[in-house]
């Protein structure tokens, strides 16, 4: 396993500044947050991804993933708006687009939530179709799509990995897997081994950040109630060989430097006990 840093931490930097401190702090990989100052749609020029490959490759780092500006700013791809569903979905095909040119494999994708006035049956059908356009489209590249089931603020369609396989099972789609996010997994009662098990090789990529059991706070792994030792020793052994990507949130964008190493330390160390 290996440890990579979510570039949203470095909110208040440049693309290349995040690389570079992220670097620093000890990780093995980044994931690119896709929204602005980072890699919102159409901002970066195709020098642009040459200089930033060029300078991950020299520093000796790796593309973890992709993460598109979700949770429904400004994208949701269950909305019963047909101009923006249809939006978010070519969003999301220039984030896949975006993601195989930098050669980041995975692209994170949020099931978003359903309006006031729609059903939740409506939703889920929406979000269905919508994926199956996605999953299609990045047929195209070598990039996997990755679904985070979210707490209930951010989804009402899909907030544990049971629900996850059910869409994946549905639309059958073979380049569609799940994020298993620390923080989320904790506020829906998600049992680690159980969940994990049951995503058995759909388990694309991990987001680690710990909270105290009622909001998705984005602490640094360790300062909340996350039994992050049981993850560890399951994903040992499941002999899962992918990136853990830390989300550090807002609280620590402003000083964010002290935050990547201290989460650094910490995953180092649960990874070699």
């Amino acid at each position: 396993m290996r440890t990579s840093l979510s570039s949203f931490l470095y909110y208040n930097y440049s693309l290349e500044e995040a690389i570079q401190r992220t670097s620093v702090a000890g990780f093995d990989a980044i994931d690119i947050w896709g929204g602005r100052p980072h890699a919102y749609r159409d901002d970066l020029r195709e020098h642009h991804i040459r200089s930033i490959r060029a300078l991950v490759d020299d520093l000796g780092l790796e593309f973890a993933s992709f993460i598109p500006a979700q949770f429904q700013y400004p994208t949701s791809l269950c909305s019963p708006i047909k101009n923006i569903r249809q939006d978010s979905i070519d969003y999301i095909k220039s984030s896949i687009e975006t993601a195989a040119r930098l050669g980041a494999s995975v692209v994170s994708l949020s099931p978003g939530h359903t309006l006031s006035d729609q059903s939740q049956d409506e939703g889920w059908e929406l979000l269905a179709d919508s994926l199956t356009q996605l999953c299609d489209f990045s047929g195209n590249y070598d990039v996997l799509l990755a679904l985070e089931p979210s707490d209930v603020f951010e989804t009402d369609l899909i907030n544990t990995t049971l629900q996850a396989l059910d869409m994946i099972d549905q639309i059958g789609c073979d380049n569609l897997g799940v994020v298993f996010d620390t923080g989320h997994a904790l506020i829906a009662g998600e049992d680690t081994p159980t969940a994990l098990e049951n995503l058995g090789d759909r388990l694309f990529h991990l987001h680690l950040s710990d909270n105290d059991g009622t909001r998705d706070q984005h602490l640094i792994p360790g300062k909340g109630i996350f039994n992050f030792e049981e993850l560890i020793r399951t994903l040992k052994n499941k002999q899962f060989e992918g990136f853990l990507t830390a989300e550090p949130g807002w609280d620590y964008t402003l000083h964010p430097d002290p935050a990547a190493v201290e989460t650094q330390d910490y995953l180092f160390q649960l990874i070699n006990d």
